[in-house]
């Protein structure tokens, strides 16, 4: 992410915005998608709770929907 930046200026000259590439947006809520789930998953450890395996929270899921 060393590429110049643009940005969008008030009536002032204060930076009110920034222009970024798509593919560099895209990127960016890829890392903050990943921050995330790792953010979730240290919450859901520190809990305490018992893990519940994948296809039995599946099919409590499943069962509930009924």
């Amino acid at each position: 992410m060393g590429k110049e930046r643009q940005f969008v200026v008030n009536e002032r000259g204060e930076k009110v915005a920034v222009v970024i590439s798509i593919e560099e947006y895209e990127k960016i809520l890829e890392e903050l998608e990943d921050l995330e789930a790792i953010r979730e998953y240290e919450e859901a450890k520190a809990s305490g709770e018992t893990a519940v395996p994948f296809d039995e929270a599946i099919a409590r899921i499943e069962r509930n929907r009924k």
